[in-house]
């Protein structure tokens, strides 16, 4: 559970700004010290790669803390007009940036390379989208985001989840921008979240992306297994069934999904996004263990018409969505790595 909003803007930042001045400080001495224990380490300089991102996350980090504060000073600390069109689109560009940047860097760093296939998102220019993605392997909604904002001049509404704002950056500049952070488990509060995902998706224009990942977190399998029981559990057999046949990706939980297309726009465009390269990734020791990765991310669009997305039946909607899954499924299993 997030801390409450007041204490996040009172007490984390201002800490996260002192801290990473600090480090900042230091960062010279350490990095070297880092650098001379790595020499004598086998492997390929796992432990100095890793300090050179956390180095860099702690300069990105300070400076969009920073901007973000000139950018509440120059809306005359109004909560109204640092939200209305014009700072959202600065607000837009300044996520551009620390994407670029930490593609950039992931890309030097870890030897990253990423491929795309299918047609592009701007395939349809001047039309609103929605769009679904699996969540698998570390850092792939980085990978759309940046996608879509410096290749594809999207401005994504986003649903994520509460824990992000745990990152004071984070919390300040998507707070301001139009997205929810939502509880993965939400229980009783369901009917909450659908509205809320009904807001973001309300009112999309030429230029926007609603984005959710259908599958409400991070692929593994345990947690492919514990939603086939609970689905059994709840005496929905078939798409039980249906999940089981499902061996690289989750479930999707279709409420969501239901909800964004009742309430987008009737010509609103679907864009499905899979991928693979990291998928296999499950663990902090995997993580590790990989480093440098010197892989090849493929990210595969799929961009369906207004028209051929079923708007008016949610249980159309429904087996819509599970045939989409079950595709990706096949698609992943064709395209990962060996071995």
């Amino acid at each position: 559970m997030p801390l409450p909003r007041w204490f996040r803007r009172v007490v984390v930042a201002p800490a996260m700004v002192f801290l990473l001045f600090g480090l900042l400080l230091t960062m010279p001495v350490w990095l070297l010290i880092v650098g001379v224990v790595s020499i004598g380490l086998k492997g390929r300089r796992r432990l100095l790669r890793v300090v050179w991102l956390v180095a860099v996350y702690i300069v990105m980090e300070l400076v969009v803390l920073l901007e973000l504060f000139g950018l509440w000073l120059a809306a005359g600390c109004n909560a109204t007009r640092v939200r209305s069109p014009k700072f959202q689109l600065r607000h837009y560009q300044l996520v551009g940036w620390v994407l670029r940047v930490a593609s950039k860097q992931a890309g030097r760093v870890l030897k990253l390379r990423i491929e795309t296939d299918g047609p592009d998102p701007d395939a349809h220019p001047g039309r609103p989208l929605i769009v679904l993605c699996r969540h698998a392997g570390p850092g792939d909604s980085f990978l759309l985001t940046n996608a879509l904002i410096n290749k594809y001049a999207r401005e994504p509404r986003i649903v994520l989840k509460d824990t992000m704002q745990w990152d004071p950056a984070v919390d300040v500049l998507l707070n301001r921008l139009p997205s929810r952070f939502i509880s993965p488990n939400p229980g009783s509060s369901g009917d909450a979240v659908e509205a809320q995902i009904a807001m973001l998706a309300t009112g999309l224009d030429e230029n926007d992306a609603f984005v959710i990942f259908p599958e409400g977190g991070n692929f593994t399998p345990k947690r492919r297994t514990k939603i086939i029981a609970s689905l059994k559990k709840r005496g929905l057999h078939k798409a039980a069934r249906r999940a089981e046949e499902m061996i690289h990706v989750l479930a999707p939980r279709p409420g969501g999904v239901v909800t964004a297309l009742k309430a987008a726009p009737k010509d609103a465009d679907v864009l499905l996004v899979a991928h693979t390269g990291l998928d296999h990734m499950l663990t902090v020791a995997d993580v590790w263990r990989e480093l440098p990765m010197d892989k090849t991310i493929t990210m595969r669009f799929w961009l369906v018409p207004a028209a051929e997305v079923p708007r008016d039946d949610a249980d159309q909607q429904v087996e819509w969505l599970y045939e989409w899954w079950e595709r990706i499924d096949d698609w992943i299993e064709e395209h990962r790595p060996v071995g």
